[in-house]
């Protein structure tokens, strides 16, 4: 039977009333986590195939969609959220700082999580010996002291972290102003302490994703297929905006999700 992957449903329940989750499809459940800048449906609009097998719960983080307001973002404020979206067995995907979100999630509640993907997560703590990975968050800090305005930081921000700027409307729209201020404002994600050793010891399947292009992104990945036994897979030609190319990386998550492993 075909999915209904028409308007999405909107869900709120218990302590993540917080945030609002947009449904499609049925089947085994999974919960999406998109990162800075771009909103849940943005960011998963090239999975939305993948409704036809799956039940996709795709989560706005405080300040995006219809979430509720926060003046900066935080990814342990947005951990417990997502935790407490996690209910029965869950395969769990996070994009960006969301794949800092999704690893202090899946590390918070273990026993609810069927699977995790992080798409090129900027857990840069765990690379903060590499020369590389201090001249790129140098380089990010210069851009943050130079108080840009939001039309001038989101082009800068996204072609630093290996983006594509030219995705940004113009002029910008309202909900990308206010995810600038959020971004600028809030915690950043090489301050996160990933906890690896408690993630080693899960039971569930791990699959790290890169693009490819970053030496940086790239050395976060090794060290956590290293250090998690996670499978790990490239998926070139769309910079650090991995699920933008579409049928590879929903190949690849139907593969996973279904049979737990990418080979």
């Amino acid at each position: 039977m075909r999915a209904r992957t028409g308007v999405p449903r909107i869900e709120r329940n218990g302590v993540g009333a917080a945030v609002e989750v947009l449904n499609k499809g049925r089947g085994d459940s999974v919960v999406l986590v998109h990162g800075d800048v771009f909103g849940a449906e943005m960011t998963w609009q090239a999975q939305e195939p993948l409704a036809e097998q799956f039940h996709l719960r795709l989560v706005n983080r405080r300040g995006f969609g219809n979430s509720i307001d926060t003046e900066a973002e935080d990814f342990e404020v947005d951990a417990h959220d997502v935790a407490a979206l996690l209910v029965g067995s869950t395969h769990l995907v996070g994009h960006s700082y969301g794949a800092v979100v999704a690893l202090l999630a899946a590390a918070e509640r273990p026993d609810a999580v069927r699977s995790l993907t992080v798409f090129e997560p900027p857990a840069f703590a765990l690379t903060a010996d590499r020369a590389d990975t201090r001249e790129f968050v140098a380089k990010i800090r210069s851009v943050i002291d130079s108080q840009p305005t939001a039309q001038e930081f989101l082009p800068r921000f996204i072609a630093a972290v290996g983006g594509d700027p030219a995705r940004l409307p113009k002029p910008l729209p309202p909900p990308l102003v206010k995810a600038a201020g959020v971004l600028l404002h809030g915690r950043w994600p090489w301050e996160a302490q990933i906890p690896v050793d408690a993630l080693a010891v899960t039971a569930f399947p791990k699959l790290v994703v890169s693009g490819g292009h970053s030496s940086v992104f790239d050395g976060v990945c090794d060290v956590l297929e290293a250090r998690l036994s996670a499978q790990r897979a490239v998926l070139t030609g769309a910079g650090h905006s991995i699920p933008t190319l579409g049928q590879p990386v929903n190949e690849l998550l139907a593969r996973f999700w279904t049979t737990g492993t990418i080979g």
